[in-house]
């Protein structure tokens, strides 16, 4: 099975943000070292805590310090720009890495709806017109011209367009156009994953780059040598999740300092539901959790996200998983 990486630039208690995005660079440069597929960056805006703003800036960066991986966004969120633009710019990273660009686009804000106007100050508007935007992008980023008007600078190459989402509508619509699709499992721990799924399988309609439907799913997941070091790192991201429900937003917290402090008895079922779904444990235990969930979803692609406050667990979380399901690199 082929593995995957997004990466979210997550700021940490006790760094700066700015740290978070020199790590990003330093993970990618890891990943392919241990033969990772891909290496997918988001974009959020106004959080305190997912801070990668500006994707197509950060693989230009990711480009310039590989040579191997494929490198993309997950996502472009598409309504807050022109399709033009985004063409034009992705057209420039396949220049600069011929061959390993993906344009993962989506349709939510990602942030609040007061810094999506902020953005484009017809957010709300912008976002019906993604299935047009959609058309736009995959035309200008596939042929010499499109009403007209040609998006440079043109190559042998184009950049592989994915539709990104969490919902029945994405897989529709990746499924109109005979794009790949990507799940974003990790939003709401896999609800809903099998019927989007399926659906997109069912009404894909081929298209000359992609004759066959190509989906993945992106998961969370933390791998450590004991299954207790694991769960002991995956408290932070446990506690973001807690407080997030409450509107508390901020950087990634110390495992320490979380299991110091404990969660209340309210906070518990939710932790508890999380902890039931989640993909936490040795290199071993994680990979037979991806197996079995590549089996039920028919995948032969899974992305992986992880969140640790150190950035050292996080290498080594994505060297066990590397090393369980034999990624070339993964043993030197």
């Amino acid at each position: 099975m082929t593995l995957s990486v997004l990466d979210q630039s997550v700021s940490v208690a006790g760094s700066t943000e700015d740290a978070a995005i020199r790590d990003t660079l330093d993970l990618a440069q890891h990943c392919e070292r241990l033969g990772y597929a891909r290496f997918w960056v988001s974009e959020h805006h106004g959080l305190p805590t997912i801070i990668g703003s500006a994707p197509e800036i950060l693989m230009a960066a990711i480009a310039a310090r590989t040579t191997r991986i494929r490198i993309g966004s997950a996502g472009v969120m598409l309504p807050h720009y022109s399709a033009l633009k985004v063409a034009e710019q992705f057209r420039v990273l396949e220049a600069l890495a011929p061959g390993r660009i993906d344009l993962g686009v989506g349709r939510a804000p990602g942030g609040d709806m007061r810094t999506a106007r902020a953005l484009n100050p017809n957010a709300h508007a912008a976002a019906d017109q993604f299935p047009e935007q959609v058309r736009d992008l995959q035309a200008w980023t596939s042929l010499p011209a499109h009403q007209g008007i040609a998006a440079h600078p043109h190559g042998p190459h184009a950049p592989a367009v994915w539709i990104l989402g969490s919902s029945n509508y994405g897989a529709q619509l990746a499924a109109h156009f005979g794009l790949p699709y990507a799940y974003a499992y990790f939003f709401i721990d896999g609800q809903g994953a099998d019927e989007a799924l399926a659906l997109y399988r069912r009404l894909y309609r081929p298209s000359e780059r992609h004759p066959e439907p190509q989906a993945t799913v992106c998961v969370w997941a933390l791998a450590a040598d004991t299954h207790e070091a694991a769960a002991h790192h995956a408290l932070g991201r446990e506690r973001w999740r807690v407080d997030r429900a409450r509107g508390v937003l901020g950087p990634l917290q110390a495992p320490e300092a979380i299991a110091r402090r404990g969660f209340t008895p309210d906070e518990w079922p939710t932790v508890e539901a999380m902890r039931a779904k989640a993909f936490v444990g040795t290199g071993a235990e994680v990979g037979a959790q991806l197996r079995d969930l590549a089996d039920e979803l028919q995948l032969d692609e899974i992305v992986i996200n992880t969140w640790a406050h150190d950035p050292a667990v996080r290498r080594t979380s994505y060297a066990l998983l590397a090393h369980e399901f034999g990624l070339e690199g993964s043993s030197r």
